[in-house]
């Protein structure tokens, strides 16, 4: 570089300063927020300053994730890195592939052995606490195994079938094995998981009802008999959040419901709550619209069916 260069390289050197600065007092200016939609996640917050925090730190490494998380524009500048990404051919972001016809799929890791053999020692621990309860194991697999022709080139994936057939044989008379891979696969032109998010859709969760029906020994109900409603076509799921790519359709979120009303009582036991219905239909307004589906996450919910009249979805 030529010495007549140095006064352009310093006037952009001063442009990136400016820009960098009027970013920073921005950030500063604007009130913090607590939680991002798009990402689905709370966000770093200004962390409280003491002389402790400082010298092991703490509050360095705290305000380096609040500035991060609160830098101005932050959502659009996590879509612009997005587009550059797939400018650029990138296939993968955060674990999360993006798949062909607009599917994110999510990478698929061996679990470590121990981690299998911990959880696996858990179901027998449950087993011989419950010796008069009947019960029952399904292991369902992912869209990174089903819907491997969906993957990017070259894009590795991990043998999940051979980890539930592990599974199997280790977890021995603790549990019915329930075997959901042949259904799937069989049907897996079907929409069988949403675009954006990892979980499967409720026409797989269906056919997952109808195997479970056979080894549970209970006559499983035709889908005719269920009138499917579209709860809404503006779902965007983990994945969305998580991968940060964007420009990407809508899933649609269906609920079923029997055509012949029959009462349920759901139980969410740790929260001391009730309903009388599967459904929450006031979370299709949140950005988790999939917590339509018995209210979100609860560590123990209890159902009882078979009485007279019905919840539904309005």
């Amino acid at each position: 570089m030529g010495r007549q260069d140095e006064p352009y390289y310093r006037r952009i050197a001063w442009i990136m300063l400016l820009f960098l600065g009027a970013l920073f007092l921005l950030s500063r200016a604007v009130p913090a927020k607590t939680f991002s939609e798009s990402e689905n996640r709370m966000l770093a917050q200004l962390p409280a300053f003491s002389l402790d925090s400082l010298v092991r730190g703490r509050f360095t490494s705290g305000y380096e994730a609040y500035l991060a998380d609160q830098f101005a524009a932050r959502d659009m500048w996590i879509g612009v890195k997005s587009d550059v990404d797939r400018l650029l051919g990138k296939k993968e972001n955060g674990g999360v592939y993006l798949g062909k016809d607009g599917y994110l799929i999510q990478k698929f890791s061996e679990p470590k052995d121990e981690e299998v053999q911990k959880r696996i020692g858990a179901i027998r621990a449950f087993g011989q606490a419950t010796p008069n309860v009947r019960k029952f194991v399904m292991l369902v697999p992912t869209a990174a195994e089903l819907l491997r022709d969906k993957l990017p080139r070259f894009a590795p994936a991990s043998d999940e079938r051979k980890v539930m057939e592990q599974v199997k044989r280790s977890l021995g008379e603790s549990a019915a094995w329930v075997d959901v891979y042949d259904a799937l696969d069989s049907r897996k032109d079907e929409p069988l998981f949403y675009k954006t998010d990892h979980h499967w859709t409720t026409r797989a969760a269906y056919y997952g009802y109808r195997e479970l029906g056979r080894a549970m020994g209970f006559a499983a109900k035709a889908e005719q008999d269920y009138s499917v409603q579209e709860a809404t076509g503006a779902f965007y799921g983990s994945l969305y959040s998580r991968s940060g790519f964007r420009h990407l359709q809508p899933d649609r979120i269906e609920i079923y419901m029997p055509k012949e009303a029959e009462h349920v009582q759901v139980e969410y036991a740790e929260e001391g709550l009730s309903a009388d219905s599967y459904y929450e239909p006031g979370n299709l307004g949140k950005k988790d619209k999939y917590a339509v589906f018995l209210n979100g996450n609860h560590p123990w919910v209890r159902i009882r069916t078979g009485f007279a009249g019905a919840g539904c979805l309005s």
